[in-house]
């Protein structure tokens, strides 16, 4: 059994100018086709990532706690040294001895009505993700203390596609999404050619990204819990 071709650059660039009808069968992109080709590639592959979500991208990651410390940065060179992760999923504590103890996310009004966020270190229960343009902070509440310390947290993090540097290499896309990707390049490709090809490609483009976001979900069921906390909140009119 022969082995699925790999989705590299060259080949959806390729297929998506034919598919566009700017190249005929068989003719290769020449280099400035190319050069827009990749560039607008990136462009959808950096956009397909904020529409929802994509599992081979969610990474368990941990983070070494240290006493006294609540804040922790995920970037290069950073606490967690890695590129900027989109977003965190959600976390839990590891003891030493293995057990998780599920973390509550914390939004901006949580965190600010916090009435002390440092000289109470404690367990850590608690998790607050602050967004930023080169970076992405999460900060644990109660700070962790000595004890919390010797365990660790870990975070589900939505990470970034890898972004292709050459025309010939694997991208960091399943096999599945290859039509997806061909199809939405040639939708982009095809603004000013005739309505029947803009339409074609813009059909086909929905179709097989609505195929594939529908099918990129968890295999076990989704169940939704009330969250406790709602119970304390009063209405301002009371």
């Amino acid at each position: 059994m022969t082995t699925p071709t790999l989705n590299t650059p060259l080949g959806v660039i390729k297929d998506a100018y034919i598919d566009a009808g700017l190249n005929e069968q068989g003719q290769n992109p020449d280099s400035d086709q190319v050069v827009t080709g990749m560039d607008r590639l990136t462009d959808l592959i950096n956009i397909m990532q904020v529409d929802g979500l994509k599992l081979w991208l969610n990474v368990d990651t941990a983070v070494t706690l240290v006493a006294g410390q609540a804040t922790y940065t995920f970037m290069p060179s950073g606490d967690v040294n890695m590129t900027k992760p989109l977003r965190v999923i959600q976390g839990y504590w590891l003891s030493p001895d293995d057990i998780r103890t599920p973390l509550t996310v914390l939004s901006w009004d949580d965190y600010l009505r916090l009435s002390q966020v440092s000289g109470n270190n404690g367990a850590v229960n608690s998790y607050f993700v602050n967004k930023k343009q080169t970076q992405l902070d999460v900060t644990f509440w109660l700070t962790p203390d000595a004890t919390a310390a010797l365990g660790t947290a870990h975070v589900l993090l939505q990470t970034q596609v890898t972004n292709f540097s050459n025309l010939t290499e694997t991208m960091n896309f399943p096999q599945e999404w290859r039509m997806a990707l061909r199809w939405g390049l040639a939708d982009q490709l095809a603004t000013g050619q005739p309505q029947t090809i803009m339409d074609r490609c813009q059909q086909r483009a929905e179709l097989y990204r609505t195929k594939l976001d529908n099918w990129d979900v968890e295999d076990a069921p989704t169940q939704f819990t009330p969250d406790a906390r709602a119970g304390y909140a009063q209405s301002r009119f009371r």
